[in-house]
């Protein structure tokens, strides 16, 4: 009898039954454990050509699981990568891209630099210190100008939103001439600054419905006592 199909005893199969605390780690385990088996069998081949059959099959069974994505070159490219991480890069065969290594894959990302934050002034946000340093590096001239005087309407609209009663220009300028580090000076100026009522409009909502072409309209029948619309009465004393 052929050993594939020797009948094996009930209490040698639970025995060896594998456990997947025993079992060894999946690199990626979105690709299941047997998928992973096929990757390690195909690391063991020794012939060349059979191996580099064996890991483009791999590929379509991978490739399968998202079968909108198959056939795009960056999805591939993305593929043959993980093919070689799964492999513990100990797989040697021919890709049509560069193959990974594994220093590039421990490289850790560069720091982020987090915005720097001013506590006194909140209310105005980073955005706003960030556009007053760009004013200050601008040549004197009316487009330097134009500049302050929104960057100091978006400072009040700011002010607004944090005191909703009133806010003076006098205390704008002079937050103004703070962030600015003194090169922004508007505090003998005789600009004003936007209205409070003006920042603080908001639009009406309109309604973009439109009533299809035929189609009676709906009219509201206020004049009638009670808000009852009239019944329409027959008049049968036409011939």
């Amino acid at each position: 009898m052929v050993e594939k199909y020797k009948k094996e005893v009930a209490n040698d199969v639970v025995f060896n039954l594998e456990y997947n605390s025993e079992r060894q780690r999946l690199i990626i385990p979105e690709y299941g454990r047997h998928l992973q088996k096929l990757i390690d069998q195909a690391t063991a081949i020794e012939d060349d050509e059979t191996r580099n059959k064996a890991a483009k099959y791999i590929i379509q069974v991978m490739g399968s699981l998202n079968p909108h994505l198959r056939d795009v070159p960056d999805f591939q490219h993305k593929l043959w990568d993980q093919l070689f991480i799964m492999s513990d890069f100990k797989l040697n065969v021919e890709s049509p891209y560069p193959i990974p290594s594994r220093d590039v894959l421990q490289l850790k990302p560069d720091v982020l630099q987090y915005p720097q934050n001013f506590p006194k002034y909140r209310f105005y946000g980073n955005n706003i210190k960030y556009m007053i340093d760009v004013a200050n590096k601008w040549e004197e001239g009316e487009m330097k100008n134009a500049l302050v005087m929104v960057i100091a309407n978006h400072m009040k609209k700011s002010f607004l939103s944090w005191n909703k009663d009133t806010v003076k220009d006098d205390v704008i300028f002079e937050h103004l001439y703070e962030l600015s580090g003194g090169k922004i000076n508007l505090l003998h100026s005789t600009e004003e600054l936007l209205n409070t009522t003006d920042l603080m409009r908001t639009n009406k909502r309109v309604s973009n419905k439109i009533t299809p072409a035929g189609q009676p309209k709906i009219q509201n029948n206020k004049n009638n006592k009670g808000g009852k619309p009239k019944n329409f009465q027959k008049n049968n004393n036409q011939k």
